[in-house]
């Protein structure tokens, strides 16, 4: 909802809610221009399901962001769907709020590795960094990266000790935690001196120390303005602009949001876009907004420190600068961290391809990737030997699976082939990437856990026991070694084990490794399952799909118990016939089917395998459907081996 026709400008209301005590800024301090308030901007960052956008919500709140009487509704930063639905951030968004006349940009950031690429971006755009942990979890690996990025460029953090609600917290051990992770990344000591707030997101209540008198999150506000500094910048000085996220509007086309870091844009203005290959292209702005609560805000001009977001320039990128046109004084830019995964896009060649898709030919798969990397900058896309396959390049198995998932609810039907790593070569040595593991499990689970690790090429380097019931591991492995994990680990520990890695760096080539220990139930024809032939096929394996459901010759139906492949019929029925038999009546109990998502689907796969997706289906598919033209599963093994 548009906030541009309220006239007041609302500073806090802390003791009385939103609705009471509400003051304009102007009264505060004299002052109604936005060119003259102070600016400080700070980024969120932590790991996964600590609190950050919840912490966001608060503090919108409380800035009197929303009108009395407006219908709120929870993680209001997570505006798609997809967040929404899983309950995690994974773009990183920009809001703001006012403090006393102090405006205080805020940058949401994602909280899973996998979106690195987005916190990247968002430290290039900040001063200062609130470090969020959960007192009771403590830092976590996605804790440590965002560290490391944000120490690494000298930004001062404000740690905030999150959940101090949860009756298992222990924010004295979580913080001395801290301190030892500071000192692990080569903290200076001015970093290490660090400032600490101790929250209850939820609730909107922040203490300086655990068990004040606070009863809102002014002390928050108040060492934010305290402890993050003014943004350097001289609005005098020639032009210098970097574009770090890009939007889209119906109305206004493409929208680059920038960090402005010296001089003023004013609007009209003739601009020199610095393209990444060095070449600087005359352009004039036309559009200007700075950002104001949830929305953004016409403006006629915007001095250095602040954040822009400017409409109708036409082909700019994210990394791009933006410079004076006569004077270029293009920014170095932005540096993200290489990809480590590679999966394999093609068209759908399934026989019900084109049922339930819009968008079905390489074409329309090729446009769609290319608009992604226009926004995703961690993603890479690579031409195969074939024009109706594309490899994608990206930083874990998630991200891809939302790209994926993106992709079929917007009505587009594909073909997605087995995650494999990223190899390099230096000196002659062949490099795998390396993932720091954190499982924290009962622990009764402990020697499954380090058996199943182990087989992936698992090194434990740390385990750590808080009395609690629970185990707390760190591992050393390969990448290679978490494809498919999760699940196999899920079912091992009864669903109990949290599973938490980060790329720690690379390695060399660890050798063969553990593959699927089972095979897979193939359909041997085309036609509709049956309860009938379900019933009778159960006994081999799990199944992945119910009676009623249209099925094709090499569409994988269930695992198999076995290492080897089977070919099933799903589609026999029972014969009617007049002849009496004992066991005519018999009852037929169905064992429900394994309900194969998307993140499943790509886990389970093996090498010579698909996952087909469409907007209604996801589907398992051998890659060669003709069982006659299709090699046994040993064959593959030992093709692969060799």
């Amino acid at each position: 909802m548009d906030l541009r026709c309220c006239s007041w400008n609302p500073s806090f209301a802390f003791d009385s809610g939103i609705d009471q005590g509400r003051k304009t800024a102007e009264s505060l301090v004299g002052t109604n221009d936005p060119m003259t308030k102070p600016i400080r901007n700070i980024a969120i960052i932590a790991h996964v399901d600590h609190g950050k956008t919840t912490l966001v919500d608060a503090m919108l709140r409380q800035s009197g962001t929303f009108r009395a009487n407006q219908e709120l509704i929870e993680r209001v930063m997570d505006s798609n769907d997809l967040e929404r639905e899983r309950g995690i951030t994974i773009l990183a968004k920009n809001t703001e709020i006012e403090y006393h006349g102090t405006k205080i940009n805020i940058v949401d950031t994602p909280g899973h590795s996998d979106f690195g690429g987005e916190v990247e971006r968002a430290l290039r755009m900040v001063d200062g960094v609130i470090v969020l942990v959960d007192a009771s979890e403590g830092p976590l690996p996605q804790t440590r990266y965002v560290l490391q990025k944000a120490l690494a460029a000298k930004l001062p953090p404000i740690m905030v000790l999150n959940k101090i609600d949860r009756p298992d917290a222990r924010p004295a051990a979580v913080l001395d935690e801290i301190y030892d992770l500071f000192i692990d990344l080569d903290a200076t000591e001015d970093q290490l001196d660090f400032p600490v707030v101790y929250t209850n997101a939820k609730l909107g209540v922040a203490h300086l120390a655990v068990g004040d008198d606070s009863t809102s999150l002014q002390p928050l506000f108040e060492q934010i303005v305290k402890s993050i500094p003014a943004p350097a910048g001289d609005p005098e000085a020639v032009l210098q602009i970097q574009v770090t996220n890009l939007d889209y509007s119906e109305f206004l086309g493409r929208v680059a949001i920038a960090r402005v870091f010296q001089g003023t844009l004013k609007r009209g203005t003739e601009v020199g876009i610095a393209k990444l290959d060095g070449s600087i292209v005359p352009t004039k702005i036309t559009k200007l907004f700075t950002f104001r609560g949830l929305n953004r805000e016409e403006a006629e001009e915007v001095k250095a420190g602040d954040i822009v977001a400017i409409a109708g320039v036409e082909g700019i990128q994210i990394g791009e600068s933006i410079t004076d046109l006569a004077n270029p004084s293009p920014l170095e830019p932005l540096t993200i961290d290489e990809p480590t995964l590679t999966m394999v896009f093609t068209i759908n060649t399934s026989p019900f391809a084109g049922r339930e898709g819009q968008y079905v030919t390489s074409r329309d798969i090729r446009a769609r990737l290319e608009k992604e990397l226009l926004t995703n900058v961690s993603l890479r896309v690579e031409d195969t030997g074939t024009t109706d396959a594309f490899r994608v390049l990206g930083r874990g198995e998630l991200q891809l699976a939302i790209l994926i998932e993106t992709m079929r609810r917007e009505g587009y039907e594909l073909m997605v082939g087995k995650p494999e790593i990223v190899v390099r070569s230096e000196n002659g040595r062949r490099l795998e990437p390396l993932e720091l593991l954190v499982i924290d499990c009962p622990e009764t689970f402990i020697g499954i856990v380090m058996e199943l690790l182990g087989t992936r090429r698992g090194e434990m380097k740390k385990m750590v026991n808080h009395n609690s019931g629970r185990v707390r591991m760190e591992f050393s492995i390969p990448s290679r070694g978490l494809i498919g994990l999760r699940s196999q680990l899920m079912t091992d520990t009864r669903g109990t084990a949290l599973i938490h890695s980060l790329l720690e760096g690379w390695t060399e080539y660890a050798g063969d490794m553990a593959m699927r220990l089972t095979g897979a139930l193939v359909s041997d024809r085309s036609g509709v399952s049956t309860a009938y032939a379900i019933w009778g096929i159960q006994e081999r394996g799990e199944m992945f799909v119910g009676s009623a459901i249209e099925v094709y010759e090499g569409m994988i139906v269930g695992e198999n118990s076995r290492e080897d492949d089977m070919n099933v019929n799903i589609t026999k029925e029972k014969k009617q016939t007049n002849m009496r038999s004992s066991s005519a009546d018999e009852a037929i109990r169905l064992i429900p089917p394994r309900d194969m998502t998307l993140e499943k689907a790509i886990e389970f796969i093996a090498d010579d395998e698909f996952v087909e997706v469409t907007p209604k289906s996801i589907r398992l598919r051998k890659k060669v459907l003709d069982a006659k033209r299709r090699p046994k599963r040993w064959q593959e093994i030992k093709a692969s081996a060799e």
